[in-house]
């Protein structure tokens, strides 16, 4: 597995977030940075709460669809940790992230990330969201409830050390606007590719 190089400048700050909230995390969720992200390949008939989280996605993140640039969406959104990769099992993709929202309550209107995907020609293309919880900031604020929750879907979470670099969090990928065969709340999606991702250069 291999992350893109990491945009040192703005992973400083994200880490500052999250660190803040160091915790000993107890493995409280449906898994941790693994493949499928506790959901099985054989993906079970959407519920009604799940085709509700992704309309409300999609109505979030509409006014992004035409976005193309690696600049990215704006808003306070900013690349994060180059195109992330799975290998064998898919990608992540880019990861927009915008920190101000990093506070621990996770609102399906507000995604803390929006998910693109590189495009051949050198542009990107929306894919979905991700909402990201420090552990620490949920369990100080919702103390004995186990992890977080959007419309019924667990968040999964990844424990420290993680590929990041960060401490303990909670995320929930929700594929919204490329369809993922392995389910659309699964980590990694095998229909997106970082091949085509080339990071801006930045001068020494």
């Amino acid at each position: 597995m291999q992350v893109g190089r990491l945009a040192r400048p703005l992973a400083l700050p994200v880490l500052a977030v999250l660190m803040m909230f160091s915790v000993d995390a107890d493995g409280r969720a449906q898994g941790h940075d693994n493949h499928v992200g506790g959901v099985t390949a054989q993906q079970r008939k959407p519920t009604r709460e799940q085709n509700a989280l992704v309309q409300a996605v999609r109505d979030a993140t509409e006014r992004f669809k035409h976005v193309s640039s690696v600049a990215g969406p704006g808003e306070g959104y900013e690349l994060l940790f180059g195109c992330v990769s799975g290998g064998d099992f898919g990608a992540m993709g880019l990861h927009y992230v915008n920190l101000s929202l990093v506070d621990g309550n996770p609102d399906v209107m507000h995604p803390e990330i929006i998910l693109f995907e590189p495009a051949p020609n050198g542009r990107i293309r929306i894919t979905g969201a991700d909402f990201l919880v420090p552990v620490a900031a949920w369990d100080q604020a919702h103390p004995g409830e186990g992890p977080p929750k959007l419309n019924g879907q667990l968040f999964h979470l990844f424990d420290s050390p993680n590929r990041f670099g960060l401490d303990p969090f909670y995320t929930l990928h929700v594929w919204a606007w490329k369809e993922n065969p392995n389910g659309t709340f699964v980590n990694w999606n095998p229909d997106v590719s970082c091949d085509a991702f080339n990071e801006p250069q930045t001068a020494d």
